[in-house]
């Protein structure tokens, strides 16, 4: 087991009478994926929403390499290294999967709107953005338009993106919605290459691709921790199977 990057203790989210997360923990370490599965209603989105600061908690504690990190914003959690993909995808359809790496990478740049001051500068925003086009298999469409990729592509661009902040953790909410079977199994062999220097995060409703690329899966309902641990486990489980038969089929919640 690698090193523990980020961990969640007690997590909870309020929205007025409706507990969302109610006392959530888990740990992500470098080198492993971490699924989240759950029916209806689980707060999976919930979970990485709060892990990302796109919400902020109303109890418990997120620990960034053992620093709290609770209170922190969205920018400053991607600044220190927490990256994280939407569900809907997110990027520049009008420039070119370069072009759209290339920004990712200024961004984390400390003057981002000056960057091209200096010519280092610009050849060091290259290098990461071909960089993150390769890791993400897409550096044969490095000049392609964003807008006339196909949609595998276009949710590749997106980590290839998230890739170019170089991040130690990966949140990825669902990169899978939408696929062909093709496309799931091409992203399925990024998620298991990515694993082996990240500590990822995967909330994904197809469960065929959960159980072929998680180390471990955590289990929720109705948000909370029904049970945690490998996919073995989680495949025999008699409380795990209940709660799909009762719950439904996973969605996006």
């Amino acid at each position: 087991m690698g090193e523990l990057v980020l961990a969640a203790r007690g997590l909870s989210r309020q929205f007025g009478g409706l507990a969302a997360n109610k006392d959530v923990s888990l740990d992500m370490h470098r080198g492993e994926l971490h699924a989240v599965l759950g029916p209806n209603g689980a707060g999976k989105s919930t979970l990485i929403n709060l892990l990302s600061g796109d919400l902020p908690p109303s109890g418990g504690q997120i620990l960034y390499r053992g620093q709290d990190i609770s209170g922190w914003s969205p920018d400053r959690r991607s600044r220190a290294g927490i990256g994280r993909s939407y569900q809907r995808t997110n990027i520049f359809p009008a420039f070119t999967a370069f072009e759209n790496c290339r920004l990712a990478a200024q961004s984390r740049t400390p003057r981002a709107l000056h960057v091209f001051s200096r010519a280092q500068n610009y050849d060091d925003l290259r290098s990461a953005a071909d960089r993150a086009l390769e890791q993400a298999g897409l550096a044969a469409r490095r000049d392609v338009v964003a807008a006339t990729l196909s949609h595998g592509e276009q949710r590749q661009l997106e980590i290839a993106m998230v890739l170019a902040t170089a991040p130690s953790v990966l949140l990825l909410d669902e990169p899978l919605a939408g696929m062909g079977s093709e496309e799931s199994q091409l992203m399925v062999s990024l998620l298991q290459k990515l694993s082996a220097d990240h500590a990822i995060l995967l909330v994904e409703h197809d469960m065929d691709a959960v159980f072929a690329v998680a180390d471990v899966i955590t289990v929720m309902v109705t948000g909370q921790v029904l049970e945690s641990g490998p996919p073995d486990q989680i495949r025999s489980s008699l409380a795990v199977q209940e709660a799909y038969l009762g719950g439904g089929e996973p969605d996006d919640e």
